[in-house]
């Protein structure tokens, strides 16, 4: 994390953990929430190569990726799983890639190996920028008033100053906001003076889940194909794009095979929320084997956590799915957005 920033937040009334985070005493829980965001990893792309580099590596187009339109994407292994999924956004003509602090060092290690004599430069964009968000009913008028207009669209973008704004998907009015640790810190005073409350990251995690939107921890690298997380339903996957590391499971899957997992939004009963990677079982599984994995996970009230899991299609019509062999049963809630109807063809 920034110094000056994590300095900053100590004078916020924010205590830094052992992993850099910020944690608030008493997190505001009410409908104008405001989020130190450094649970989040940024990786600065740089250079006259990087957007061919990146073409070639990535699951989304990056022709697409515009100063005013973020998108999400992944990086695959040759076997078309998931290395790592983040957000792009571009801002003075770099490219940051955004994703959990811990699946970052790893991700940076292994686009090095492929830069072979491309003209690009991989950094840690921590010392350079901080992020934070505001949520909640407020956010589109205390944005306007203290940072300038914020973007109407879903991952759009715009630039005020030394400060991108980047409204993110879900139905909660979410935005992020990316600059320079001065200038970032001047707004959250200026946002808190509005009436929002700072709250800690688990509760951005909550919206995330509540979007849809799935995040690859390092408990599951390698665990999915892009579209067993709905990858291809949040903008995070090109099919038009040409080749890139993946590619052809990820498009043979796409066009040819039949899914037989996919994501699901549920909520279950507990007092512990299950990790990322913990596995779920049920009587109605046609593997005989595990029947999905969490993919997230966070509180949602009292006793309750709120989770995207990785779930045997079968089974999760059914119904019959619980954390661990003998576990508290998930209760499966909507997502924002619709499956598309089953494929004809088989695998």
């Amino acid at each position: 994390m920034n110094n000056e920033w994590q300095n900053f937040l100590k004078t916020q009334g924010a205590k830094i953990t052992v992993n850099g985070t910020a944690e608030f005493p008493q997190p505001g829980a009410g409908t104008c929430t405001l989020f130190d965001l450094s649970h989040l990893g940024t990786i600065a792309v740089e250079g006259p190569d990087a957007d061919d580099f990146l073409q070639g590596q990535l699951s989304n187009d990056v022709r697409e990726l515009t100063e005013t339109h973020s998108q999400l994407s992944s990086h695959c292994s040759a076997k078309g799983r998931m290395l790592a999924n983040f957000r792009m956004i571009r801002r003075n003509g770099i490219i940051y890639l955004q994703m959990p602090q811990q699946t970052m060092p790893p991700l940076m290690k292994r686009l090095s190996m492929f830069k072979l004599r491309a003209q690009v430069d991989l950094s840690d964009a921590g010392d350079r920028l901080v992020c934070i968000g505001l949520a909640g009913d407020c956010a589109v008028e205390l944005l306007n008033e203290e940072a300038g207009q914020t973007p109407e669209l879903e991952h759009a973008a715009t630039r005020h100053g030394d400060i991108t704004l980047i409204r993110i998907p879900g139905s909660t009015f979410r935005f992020e906001v990316m600059g320079p640790a001065v200038a970032l810190s001047n707004l959250w005073k200026r946002l808190a003076a509005g009436g929002a409350t700072p709250a800690n990251a688990d509760r951005w995690d909550l919206l995330d889940i509540q979007a849809g939107i799935p995040t690859v921890h390092a408990s599951t690298v390698e665990a999915f194909v892009p579209q067993m997380t709905n990858m291809q339903l949040v903008d995070g996957v090109s099919f038009t794009k040409g080749c890139y590391t993946g590619q052809e499971v990820v498009a043979r899957m796409q066009y040819l095979g039949k899914l037989k997992r996919r994501m699901y939004r549920a909520e279950v009963a507990t007092d512990r929320c299950p990790q990322p990677g913990d596995e779920l079982f049920s009587g109605a599984s046609e593997s005989g084997q595990g029947t999905g994995k969490v993919v997230a996970s966070a509180p949602s009230g009292e006793g309750r956590c709120e989770l995207l899991a990785v779930v045997e299609i079968s089974a999760a019509e059914q119904g019959d799915v619980r954390l661990g062999e003998t576990g508290p049963e998930l209760e499966f809630r909507e997502l924002p957005y619709a499956f598309p109807e089953p494929q004809a063809a088989s695998s």
